[in-house]
């Protein structure tokens, strides 16, 4: 009984409970700070039968509802998951509770909004990974901005009203061209089920627009190169909670976009026109990168580094059409897409956790400029500690999970192109040298604010947050494998229709 309805928990607990929490007001934000972390570790909770009963020889849909709900225009209450939506489902009701812990003390202003907003846009967020209806996939895919806008708007830094104009303009626009897009699939297949679609057959010209109007709308959520002027403004401006998942979640529902919608639904458009997304993810793994180098704001760094490192899932996703036309088999194409499936989860701990490193610094000193730290290692080892960790894996040090993602990705480009494994292997330097100039001159360089003589290393709460955090970042650097198998049937599905031509007559 629980397992038939298992997905509707996953998404309205954290929606109902973040209206519970608004009703308890501005005046009593302790039980605002309560309700928010037992609503979120019980969406945590009911995730985890979500794992334990998962079928992963399967790449059937699994743990399906459905249920009428605009009946007239065929529009039902459908949800399923299968190994692509798993583990970023997982992702997001482990951030859900981490977000909560890691706002506890920080956030003293409108307590109970702060969190409601953060509940309701993880419900959101799962509605989107669930979503089997594709006018339910667009109502959860719009609705998760408003409250990402709010936090930005409300919590943010001093040019937040900017920040947040920018950010929902740049992904409302994008996600029209995608409405467009889903009404035509609508009219020709007569259904709004997203599996349906995978099976109709479309002309090469149409794939081609409709390829165009789901790029429009993904790569902007990625973001790609040069849709992905919008992130960094919003990661300067956005609290730090807001950082957080804007990187660890959203970021994904782009690649996401890519695997349940463009590669299965037009997949000649896809591989004539792939060329442009691997050149796009280049351009991103390697300029991105030298971009973030000249950064002298933390977080415009990790931002950049995030745009650099979300390179590898466009590039791990399109490779896959490459090696097919050039070896014929689908086994280094399988290398590519899971590796890109990898490294969204691994990105998703370590941008994390970095963000969050930032937070501990910026709630201490209210800077986030580099030159206005030094020898933090001193005064904060603990935190040094982590710090270092973090940043070694978001240079893809062996052992951690950032290394993984980043390796597949480079395997599966070889048997396409020794050129496009050695630009995307160009990341393994260009990282290493963001990340250890930043550990330089913020960890172990000179002093250069008298403020961080006096720092306190983190407090047991900010411990918990990071250890946790760093478990996840070894653990899947260590043992990729339970992650890995996770989505194997999935992506054998997936490549099954990337191969076959949908083109009609074809």
């Amino acid at each position: 009984m629980l397992n038939s309805s298992l997905l509707s928990l996953l998404i309205w607990i954290p929606i109902i409970g973040g209206v519970l929490v608004l009703m308890a007001g501005d005046q009593r934000p302790v039980l605002a700070r309560r309700i928010a972390l037992l609503v979120s570790v019980l969406a945590l909770g009911f995730s985890v039968p979500l794992y334990l009963d998962f079928d992963s020889s399967s790449a059937a849909m699994q743990f399906v509802e459905l249920r009428p709900w605009i009946e007239s225009f065929d529009i039902n209450y459908h949800l399923g998951v299968d190994g692509f939506a798993v583990p970023l489902i997982l992702l997001t009701t482990f951030f859900g509770v981490l977000v909560v812990i890691a706002g506890w003390e920080v956030i003293q202003k409108k307590v109970h909004q702060y969190m409601a907003a953060f509940l309701i846009m993880e419900g959101l967020m799962v509605g989107v990974f669930c979503a089997l209806d594709a006018l339910l996939f667009y109502v959860f895919f719009e609705a998760m901005l408003i409250p990402m806008f709010l936090v930005i708007g409300m919590w943010g830094g001093p040019r937040r009203v900017y920040a947040t104009i920018k950010f929902f303009l740049y992904t409302f626009l994008g996600s029209v061209f995608m409405l467009v897009g889903l009404i035509y699939l609508y009219i020709q297949a007569g259904t709004w089920d997203i599996q349906s679609w995978h099976q109709l057959p479309l002309s090469l010209a149409v794939q081609k627009w409709l390829f165009l109007g789901f790029l429009a709308a993904f790569a902007v959520k990625i973001p790609m190169w040069p849709v992905h002027t919008w992130l960094p403004d919003a990661h300067v401006e956005a609290p730090t909670g807001g950082s957080v998942i804007l990187a660890a979640i959203m970021l994904k529902i782009g690649g996401y976009g890519f695997i349940r919608f463009s590669l299965p639904i037009a997949p000649d458009a896809s591989s004539a026109l792939d060329w442009l997304l691997i050149a796009l993810s280049l351009i991103a793994i390697v300029y991105i990168g030298f971009v973030a180098l000249a950064q002298q704001d933390m977080k415009k760094l990790i931002a950049y580094s995030s745009i650099s490192h979300m390179g590898f899932v466009t590039l791990g996703l399109f490779i896959a059409f490459a090696i097919f036309r050039d070896t014929g088999g689908t086994s280094g194409a399988a290398l590519g897409v899971e590796g890109a499936m990898v490294q969204m989860i691994s990105h998703g701990f370590i941008s994390g956790a970095l963000f969050l490193c930032v937070g501990v610094l910026y709630d201490r000193v209210h800077s986030r400029m580099i030159k206005d730290y030094g020898g933090v290692a001193n005064t904060m080892p603990w935190f040094a500690f982590f710090a270092v960790l973090f940043l070694m894996a978001n240079a893809g040090l062996p052992g951690t999970s950032g290394f993984v993602g980043e390796f597949m990705v480079i395997l599966a480009s070889f048997k396409a192109s020794f050129w496009f494994a050695f630009c995307a292997g160009l990341t393994l330097i260009l990282g290493a040298a963001y990340s250890l100039w930043l550990v330089k001159r913020v960890i172990f360089g000179e002093v250069a604010n008298r403020n961080v003589e006096t720092l306190s290393d983190i407090n047991a709460r900010e411990a918990f947050v990071l250890g946790v955090l760093a478990i996840a970042v070894v653990g899947v650097g260590l043992w990729p494998q339970p992650l890995v198998e996770l989505m194997h049937a999935s992506v054998d599905q997936l490549l099954s229709h990337i191969i076959q031509s949908k083109v009609q007559g074809a």
